[in-house]
């Protein structure tokens, strides 16, 4: 235990099978407040980045990695074995899946009556839909973000990252701990539904209440105010290598003053932008005029110049401005975790900070199938002949039996 300290969860234990993005955000969380984190993985898991501590590995961060073989009827048994000693088992398939593996919540709370299933499949287990495999970006796209997310006659522009993944795995971990309480309280385990297609449509925002409110269409507002009328508004260039700033200026006294910080240069004083209406009319207009002020200067210098005189203004952050930024520093958010290697590697903190358990990121991610022998035989209580005749057989496999055959094919 780090320093000592405890988390909120230890001694629940997570029978995780869930893949790529949206699933292991979802016990990454659990993970860094203390539950025990079994991954089931396939012996040919493909990983983006180190295992350590690249993507995979900061999404894998303090979990064990297992890996049994699922269509052997032999590894189905294992797997069914090791959820008689957990508390959570939780996927991310499609809805069919772990019925097919006969580990669906009817069949293993026959093993465990007070088990908690957790499926986080892309549409749910009901309606027309249930069957279909979906991805962050898909999801994003039929709930309406790939839309909103361009400029007023411009085409769909998607999102960089996928935040149906984000919003699927943070509704994920909310589920197990809703579920856990539950059964605290009544001794009965029970089958979550999650449908990340409604977790991210949940999320939409303003655009959705406008349709069912006005049945209105979604459509997108780009860089423009959603709140309330402000011109400037927006995402402005600055000078650098793809560097911006956001400025925003509600009232006429904002107005001035950001007139007085540019030196109250002629095209300020135009009669297009002397009220908040006539500059709402001529936005594109001003925002030009805006950017050639804001690209001779740094978003920094932007923001340093523009605040102090009571206008809103900040730095777009790309990955350099989060890694020197001085809140996230001084709450020691980025988790630096040493590896079995020796090494050392910087994930993602915990942004969650409980006084009396507060979580934190207790190891790195694992390698393919480090845990396999030590979570067989501590749990199962499976002897050294036993899973030498189940990696010889393929049921199972070590990380040293993987990395043998890798090296032998290549």
């Amino acid at each position: 235990m780090e320093q000592g300290r405890r988390r909120a969860l230890a001694g629940i234990r997570i029978l995780d099978f869930t893949w790529v993005v949206a699933g292991p955000v979802a016990t990454r969380i659990l993970a860094d407040q203390g539950a025990e984190v079994i991954k089931i993985e396939r012996r040919d898991s493909l990983d983006l980045g180190s295992r350590r501590g690249g993507f995979t590995g900061n999404l894998f961060r303090g979990k064990e990695s297992t890996v049994i073989n699922m269509a052997d009827p032999r590894g189905r048994e294992i797997a069914r074995q090791l959820v008689a000693v957990s508390d959570v088992v939780i996927d991310n398939f499609s809805a069919r899946v772990m019925h097919n593996w006969g580990m669906d919540y009817e069949s293993i709370r026959q093993l465990k009556p007070d088990i908690i299933a957790v499926s986080m499949s892309g549409f749910g287990h009901t309606g027309p839909q249930k069957d279909y495999v979906s991805y962050g970006p898909t999801l994003q796209a039929l709930s309406g973000y790939t839309l909103l997310m361009r400029h007023p006659g411009k085409g769909p522009a998607g999102w960089g990252y996928s935040y149906a993944d984000m919003s699927g795995g943070y509704s994920g971990a909310l589920a197990v701990l809703m579920a856990l309480w539950h059964r605290k309280r009544s001794g009965q385990g029970q089958f979550v539904d999650l449908s990340q297609f409604e977790t991210i449509s949940s999320v939409v925002g303003p655009a959705l209440l406008d349709v069912l409110v006005n049945n209105a269409t979604l459509a997108p507002f780009g860089n423009r105010s959603q709140e309330a009328p402000a011109a400037p508004h927006g995402v402005y260039r600055c000078a650098g290598i793809d560097r911006w700033c956001v400025i925003t200026i509600f009232s006429e006294s904002e107005w001035q003053a950001f007139c007085r910080v540019l030196g109250n240069p002629t095209w300020t004083r135009e009669a297009r932008f002397t009220t908040l209406a006539s500059r709402l009319e001529h936005q594109d207009a001003l925002d030009r005029y805006v950017e050639e002020w804001t690209q001779q200067h740094t978003p920094e210098e932007v923001m340093r110049r523009l605040q102090p005189a009571g206008i809103a203004a900040g730095v777009v952050a790309n990955g350099e401005d989060l890694d020197r930024d001085p809140q996230l520093r001084l709450r020691g958010y980025w988790a630096q975790v040493n590896t079995p290697e020796g090494d050392e590697v910087v994930l993602d903190g915990t942004p969650v900070k409980l006084s009396a358990t507060p979580g934190y990121v207790a190891a790195p991610g694992p390698l393919l199938g480090e845990q396999t022998d030590t979570v067989l035989r501590r749990l199962l209580g499976y002897s050294a002949e036993h899973l030498a005749q189940l990696k010889a057989e393929r049921v199972v496999a070590s990380h040293a039996e993987i990395m043998a055959e890798r090296q032998a094919v290549s």
